[in-house]
């Protein structure tokens, strides 16, 4: 039997052989000239060494010939003329697996899921993903807003590329490769007429600790203002409210006043004041890109982390 699939009837379906990209290369380059010297002339051989691979592509499949050889060239018998369709089908997919693997490389295709908690998303994140985008329109990009530890569960579970994440929260960052971005300061906002307003230094959160706070719950603990909780009070939180902007408008109606991030500081409202938290009170909290300790980045993944960077610069405090 000379078809492909004579050739094979020797082999049951788990000990198919294991066929040589090169063998399937030569085989198309002595089908498209029908000559092994033709052949060896454009991929660069020998005569003989193209002849070599021929024979082992055929002692591979069975040992049915797949050229009859002939005085002058070579023509594909049954099996060789069941095989240009297969072989050729390989040939693109390998193609093909070139291009997309080069288009990763140069990031100029591919996806990026990332995450970041709130207030990254207020300066740094837009504009790092501007830069970003501009370099590489084509890389796919997916992003979510979370808290820290969420974030960094679900960088570990393969979900995420990365995670912009900072100290807040007492997240497990020593499982992570992190990619220092920057150190946070913190304020106060006050009511415009708030008593503090006038003044222009850092206040001391004990000079707050009879005030009601703003705050995204109702326990300091694993919040920003755990920074209240180890200067030796417990912060009477009014109001819970989770989004930044929400919680601008309380501080503004005199409902309270509410740590602010450097990184939410730039969208602050005209009718409140920010006050600058002294750095005894409130240590200034890292801000890192995390990423999935022993795993090799993206060149998405790192083309972001160069762009956050690039933003982590202009962002003031």
């Amino acid at each position: 039997m000379s078809s492909i699939a004579g050739m094979l009837t020797s082999h049951t379906e788990d000990e198919l052989p294991d066929l040589s990209t090169v063998w399937l290369r030569v085989f198309l380059e002595v089908a498209r000239h029908g000559s092994f010297t033709v052949a060896a002339r454009t991929l660069g051989w020998t005569q003989s060494a193209v002849s070599r691979q021929i024979s082992a592509l055929e002692s591979a499949l069975g040992g049915g010939a797949l050229f009859d050889r002939l005085p002058r060239g070579v023509r594909l018998t049954e099996a060789g003329r069941s095989l240009v369709p297969h072989a050729e089908a390989v040939s693109a997919s390998l193609r093909g697996a070139a291009r997309d693997l080069a288009g990763l490389r140069a990031a100029t295709g591919g996806r990026l899921r990332f995450g970041a908690f709130a207030t990254a998303d207020a300066a740094l994140v837009p504009q790092a993903l501007a830069a970003f985008h501009a370099r590489h329109p084509r890389v796919r990009v997916a992003r979510e807003e979370g808290l820290s530890p969420a974030l960094l569960d679900r960088l570990a579970g393969g979900r995420l590329d990365l995670a912009v994440v900072s100290t807040t929260g007492r997240a497990p960052l020593a499982a992570y490769t992190l990619h220092h971005l920057l150190d946070e300061t913190l304020y106060v906002a006050v009511p415009a007429g708030h008593p503090l307003a006038a003044g222009a230094g850092p206040v001391r959160l004990a000079d707050l600790a009879d005030a009601d706070w703003i705050a995204g719950s109702a326990r300091p603990e694993g919040t920003l203002l755990d920074a209240a909780v180890r200067q030796g009070f417990r912060p009477r939180v009014a109001h819970v409210v989770a989004e930044w902007t929400a919680k601008q408008g309380y501080v503004a109606a005199g409902l309270g006043v509410t740590l602010v991030p450097a990184l939410a500081a730039a969208s602050a409202r005209p009718d409140i004041t920010l006050l600058p938290v002294r750095t005894e009170d409130a240590p200034p909290r890292a801000v890192y890109a995390a990423t999935p300790r022993g795993h090799t980045p993206t060149t998405a993944t790192r083309a972001f982390v160069t762009a956050l960077r690039e933003a982590a610069e202009r962002i003031p405090g």
